[in-house]
């Protein structure tokens, strides 16, 4: 049931707060029956382990989006766009899940979040707790979106040659047209210096992306690489 429901809102990542999406309501629907499992399952910790992810996630909608639309990566969204409500009430109920002691997954990605919600306090983003707590997720629930992730916390931590061996060993057959791969992995090449194979690896990326905001933001992106690589051989 849990999975039902994280599932259900990944599907509406990309909505933006007040469309008029059926992603956006999907949202919604997916908030409501995590917080109504709570409710049915207070002694639960994974029910608010979900519950948790979901309003840290859902917390940072309205900073998603420029004012014209355009994508804006977590790491340059405005932290007083994040609604400090949800924020707490995220707080709150990973506090009480963490009490029971046992590990879980979506704890573990909650716990993430709030690493991520620091910031809003902190005005800093503790990468090498990121990248600790990545290690944690992918040693219980390894999978391909985790250690996609994990490598992208390492590449922010400053530990580029780190996260290239994370996404070596991953299996290309099993990765598909998994763009989050290699966005990460382009980050992985051009913070180890590998510009050239950086850029190909955002032309994939690239070629991948479906939402109009984000191929607009890599294309930006590339076109600052490529006048940097020009730029160093001129």
């Amino acid at each position: 049931m849990l999975n039902t429901i994280y599932a259900a809102y990944g599907l509406s990542w990309d909505a933006v707060a007040g469309a008029d999406t059926g992603a956006r309501d999907l949202a919604d629907e997916a908030l409501f029956l995590s917080r109504l499992v709570v409710t049915l399952l207070p002694a639960q910790p994974e029910a608010r382990g979900l519950l948790a992810l979901l309003l840290y996630c859902e917390s940072r909608c309205a900073a998603r989006r420029g004012s014209d639309g355009s994508f804006v990566p977590l790491k340059l969204q405005d932290a007083r766009l994040w609604s400090r409500d949800l924020i707490i009430e995220a707080e709150n109920h990973l506090s009480t899940a963490s009490r029971s002691g046992v590990f879980g997954r979506y704890q573990c990605e909650a716990a993430i979040q709030s690493v991520h919600a620091q910031r809003a306090l902190t005005g800093r983003t503790r990468h090498d707790a990121l990248a600790t707590l990545y290690q944690l997720l992918a040693t219980h629930c390894s999978s391909v979106g985790v250690l996609v992730a994990q490598a992208a916390a390492m590449v922010e931590a400053g530990e580029a040659a780190q996260a290239l061996a994370v996404l070596q060993r991953l299996v290309p057959a099993e990765l598909g047209s998994y763009q989050p791969y290699w966005v990460t992995l382009a980050n992985a090449l051009v913070a180890a210096g590998d510009r050239t194979s950086g850029a190909q690896a955002l032309q994939t990326a690239i070629g991948l992306t479906e939402d109009v905001a984000i191929r607009a933001f890599l294309l930006s992106s590339l076109q600052a690489l490529l006048q940097h690589n020009g730029d160093a051989t001129a």
